[in-house]
C-alpha cells in the first residue's frame, strides 16, 4: 500500500471555538497517539487529508516539526448534515510490527447463469504487517453453482496476513434465483393459507384496446367498422 505524506502543524488551542477557527483555514484538527507516549495534538491540511481517507486503512507519514511518523487512521468525525470531517484521530504505528485492520471484500466474476450472488459479509478482519496492508480481498465466483458458500477460511490471502475473524464467518452465499412464476405460485399459495382469494388481473378496457393490434386502413379480412348514423 502507497503511503501518503501529510504535513501537520502543533496544536495548542482547544475547544470548539478553535476548532471551528482551525476548520475555517481549511485545515482539521487531530491527534496521533500510541506506543505509550503522550498524545500530540495537531493539524492536518484539510483537502489532502480528505483524499488520502478515500483509501481504507490509509498509511500516513506524518511530518511535524521535522520528524515523520507512521501512522494509522483510527477514527474519523464527520458532521452528520454534510459530511465534512471534524476530527481525526491517529495512532502511531512502527515498522515491521503487525496491527489487525477491517478489510473490505471485492467479488468478481460471473456465476452460474440464474443465481444471486449475496455478499454477506462487507469486510474480513485481518492481522497484518501495517506496512503492507491490502486495500481488499477479492472472491472469483466465476462459474459457481447455487448451493455454493465461501467462508473466511475459504479466501485468499495476502502473503504474510492472518485472518482474525471467525473462519466459519458466511462470506458470500450463492442462491438459486427465483423466477417471476415461482414468485406468483408462493404469492397464490400464501394468499390460500390465508383464506385471501387470489385473483388473476383482469385489463381494463383501455388496456385492452392499447395491446389489440390496429386494422390496417382500407385492407384485410376483417369487416369495416360500422359507420355513425
Amino acid at each position: 500500500m502507497a503511503q501518503t505524506q501529510l504535513h501537520a502543524e502543533a496544536r495548542s488551542e482547544f475547544g470548539k471555538g478553535a476548532a471551528r477557527r482551525v476548520r475555517r483555514a481549511g485545515r482539521i484538527p487531530a491527534v496521533m497517539y500510541g506506543h505509550g507516549s503522550a498524545p500530540v495534538h495537531l493539524t492536518l491540511p484539510g483537502h489532502a487529508t480528505m483524499l488520502a481517507l478515500k483509501v481504507q486503512n490509509a498509511l500516513l507519514t506524518i511530518q511535524l516539526d521535522g520528524d515523520d511518523q507512521l501512522a494509522l487512521v483510527k477514527d474519523v468525525q464527520r458532521d452528520v448534515v454534510r459530511g465534512h470531517i471534524e476530527h481525526v484521530d491517529l495512532v502511531v504505528i512502527r515498522r515491521g510490527e503487525k496491527v489487525t485492520v477491517d478489510v473490505r471484500v471485492h467479488v468478481e466474476g460471473e456465476a452460474a447463469p440464474d443465481t444471486l450472488v449475496n455478499l454477506d459479509a462487507q469486510t474480513i478482519e485481518l492481522e497484518v504487517l501495517a506496512t503492507n496492508i491490502p486495500e481488499q480481498i477479492t472472491v472469483d465466483v466465476q462459474g459457481v453453482q447455487p448451493g455454493t458458500q465461501i467462508h473466511a477460511s475459504d479466501l485468499t490471502l495476502p502473503e504474510g496476513a492472518t485472518l482474525s475473524s471467525d473462519p466459519e464467518l458466511l462470506v458470500v452465499n450463492v442462491t438459486q434465483a427465483v423466477s417471476a412464476e415461482a414468485l406468483e405460485a408462493e404469492l397464490a399459495e400464501a394468499e390460500a393459507e390465508a383464506g385471501i382469494e387470489h385473483e388473476e388481473h383482469t385489463p381494463t378496457d383501455e388496456e385492452a384496446a392499447e395491446s389489440a393490434p390496429a386494422a390496417e386502413a382500407g385492407g384485410g379480412d376483417g369487416e369495416a367498422p360500422a359507420a355513425a348514423e
